[in-house]
């Protein structure tokens, strides 16, 4: 099974083929250039040097939210372009899940957290599962958009160690070390931004039905809808003035 994975959910944009336990071709790029500019002539330049046939892919992944809503927006209508001309399915991928899963097989519980702005992150709590030769990655909260210090409380209360990953650490790493009395380690470079073969990796899993339990779902160009958490600054403004008024 052949994926087509775009990932513009983030600072990162992305574009992997991953055949089944295979990645074929991965290109992430993190620059001061808008996704719209990057994300298409990325694929064209994965599509030349693998010689990749767009009929091949069997679907495509995105992923689905939270993060940048004009990110989000980006990729989900790439990706519904491609669909529909391909009539291929897509697999609509949380970015938290994703994120996570760059931390494969982990011993420590997963947290990835993205700078949410107004000392809020986006946030999920996931873990890995032994399952024979195989690693079942779970849900322990779903994803939530929260305060720094609510997430805190959770973790302390849990007691278990874990492995922050995301575009937040850098915002809230010296609120870490003020608030965490759980153990905790700091995802390194090449784990803690998104990754486009993370994305298609995890979507191999949800096609094939080993992601039972988890929040994405496979879908088609209709069905595919962004996951914003909540509202962008400009809906916050206008309820805001419409409340005064």
């Amino acid at each position: 099974m052949k994926i087509c994975a775009l990932e513009t959910s983030g600072p990162v944009a992305g574009i992997a083929v991953v055949e089944d336990s295979i990645t074929v071709a991965e290109y992430n790029i993190q620059y001061n250039i808008t996704h719209s500019q990057t994300l298409l002539p990325m694929l064209d330049q994965v599509k030349s040097i693998t010689g990749l046939d767009m009929n091949d892919i069997d679907a495509y992944a995105v992923a689905a939210g939270p993060g940048s809503f004009t990110g989000l927006r980006i990729g989900i209508a790439t990706v519904k372009g491609l669909a529909l001309a391909t009539g291929k399915p897509i697999v609509a991928v949380p970015t938290l899940e994703s994120l996570a899963y760059n931390a494969y097989a982990s011993s420590y519980d997963v947290c990835p957290i993205m700078d949410a702005r107004r000392s809020q992150v986006y946030t999920g709590i996931y873990c890995f599962d032994r399952d024979g030769q195989k690693n079942i990655m779970k849900l322990k909260t779903g994803q939530k958009a929260m305060a720094f210090e609510e997430l805190c409380g959770i973790l302390n209360e849990s007691g278990r160690e874990v492995m922050f990953i995301g575009d937040g650490i850098p915002v809230f790493a010296d609120r870490m070390s003020e608030l965490l009395t759980c153990g905790y380690a700091i995802a390194p470079a090449h784990m803690n931004r998104q990754r486009a073969a993370s994305l298609g990796a995890l979507a191999y899993e949800y096609m094939t039905g080993h992601a039972d339990g988890l929040e994405g779902c496979v879908t088609d160009a209709d069905g595919l809808e962004p996951v914003y958490l909540r509202m962008s600054q400009a809906e916050r403004v206008k309820k805001e003035r419409e409340a005064e008024a």
